[in-house]
């Protein structure tokens, strides 16, 4: 069975949005677009391309598909990682996109969940979610997350959208690997394993 892995860039307070640019994502007035970059090193650069080699596909939401769709078909050739992600298989979901121009790219049918439980079955490697937050939380709802890959970084911003938001499916996981960069930024592998567990000291 292909595992859904959600790979997400968060800050230390666990904000998802916008890591990428100013312009990536101003929803509900954020200013803080870009913030992943100044924080950033080779170590999770050299990580993030890790995440790639233990899958062949992409699950996406309409608004990261636009984003990725805008700038990887033009981006530079001798960027590696340009081809990879134009050759990848996209699966995207929503509810408004009518067709998909980025090459290899599948738009799901009907309900998400379905679509994301037949996926699971179907031939082929894992598939990741990439950022993508209201459907990663969809799927976390639905218990169809195999595992997340996170790197969480040394900055505050205080607002903005959250992977795990309020409302979250209390879940225990257990650590696959964690390490830091020589940035302070945590990159970790982590898979549910049930309910948290409660105690007292």
């Amino acid at each position: 069975m292909r595992k859904i892995i959600v790979c997400t860039f968060l800050t230390l307070d666990g904000v998802m949005q916008a890591p990428g640019g100013p312009d990536e994502d101003t929803g509900s007035g954020f200013e803080h677009g870009g913030w992943q970059k100044p924080v950033s090193d080779d170590e999770v650069g050299a990580a993030i391309a890790g995440w790639y080699d233990v899958s062949d596909a992409m699950l996406l939401g309409r608004k990261t598909y636009e984003i990725f769709a805008s700038y990887w078909p033009t981006a530079d050739p001798a960027n590696p990682f340009t081809e990879r992600m134009n050759s990848m298989q996209k699966y995207v979901a929503s509810r408004t996109l009518t067709s998909l121009e980025w090459q290899n790219s599948t738009l799901l049918e009907g309900d998400v969940t379905e679509a994301v439980r037949a996926l699971k079955e179907s031939a082929g490697g894992n598939i990741n979610v990439v950022g993508s937050g209201d459907l990663a939380q969809t799927l976390m709802r639905d218990g169809l997350v195999d595992e997340y890959r996170l790197t969480i970084h040394p900055v505050i911003i205080g607002s903005g959208k959250r992977l795990f938001a309020d409302g979250a499916i209390p879940t225990a996981l257990e650590p696959v690997s964690v390490t830091a960069t020589k940035g302070g930024t945590v990159v970790g592998v982590y898979r549910p394993s049930g309910k948290p567990g409660y105690d007292s000291y």
